[in-house]
């Protein structure tokens, strides 16, 4: 059965590995990302696309209306939009406080705001029962990520998956999160990471590699399966068990 599938940041990195796994299997996909140059360069054979702020109520209601009418429901939403809020542009400001509330704002918009607000638009558009929703999270969750505001948006997801899960369980619609480590061939880290981060990163797995974007393609193909039904409110660590520490 073809099923419908809208991925957020399906662009690059993670986002694209999960939209090449879904789209092999012959399922519609919707790819959902900021910047349509990317978007229409992804290289999904048949997918559309859709550039949008999804962190914009506004930019939301005309995805709601784009997936009305091209999709009618959806299978799988995979909500892996998102971002390291450094990497953005800054706060111009020279008062502390400024820049602390400019870098919360950034992280929690671009990782837990574009979720929800996705999440709640489509959320009667589910097929019920088979519906999916998919979390990208992070290892940052679980350990912090140096900088409070990143992982602190990152671990918001994880209480609104489980509240979801409840809500949406009696529809026969799950709800789970993955937590990713370290992933190469994203933009993560901007144009590279500093390489005695990366062997420390590396050093903290325990099968001492780092993951790819496919690792967390194949785990969100698989809770989006059959076979997951009835796996729901949980988090899956995708990090090589860089979670538990040396």
């Amino acid at each position: 059965m073809v099923r419908n599938i809208v991925i957020s940041g399906g662009g690059t990195g993670i986002g694209l590995a999960a939209a090449h796994v879904f789209a092999a299997d012959g399922d519609r996909v919707l790819l959902l990302g900021r910047r349509s140059e990317v978007l229409e360069k992804a290289g999904v054979p048949g997918a559309l696309t859709y550039a949008v702020d999804l962190s914009d109520p506004d930019g939301v209601r005309g995805v709601t209306a784009f997936v009305a009418r091209e999709f009618g429901t959806v299978d799988v939403l995979v909500n892996n939009a998102g971002g390291a809020g450094h990497l953005e542009p800054g706060a111009g400001a020279e008062d502390p406080l400024d820049a602390v509330a400019h870098d919360w704002t950034v992280n929690f918009r671009s990782n837990l705001l574009t979720a929800a607000l996705l999440t709640e638009a489509l959320r009667e558009r589910l097929s019920s029962p088979g519906g999916r929703v998919l979390f990208v999270s992070s290892i940052a969750a679980y350990r912090g990520s140096g900088s409070g505001a990143y992982g602190a948006a990152k671990a918001g997801l994880h209480p609104y998956a489980y509240d979801l899960a409840r809500e949406l369980g009696p529809r026969g619609i799950t709800a789970n999160v993955v937590a990713p480590g370290y992933i190469e061939d994203t933009g993560f880290f901007g144009d590279a990471i500093e390489g005695s981060r990366r062997e420390r990163l590396i050093a903290e797995t325990a099968d001492k590699r780092a993951g790819t974007p496919a690792d967390v393609a194949a785990t969100l193909h698989w809770l989006a399966s059959s076979g997951a039904g009835h796996v729901t409110a949980q988090v899956v660590q995708v990090n090589g068990g860089a979670e538990r520490g040396r």
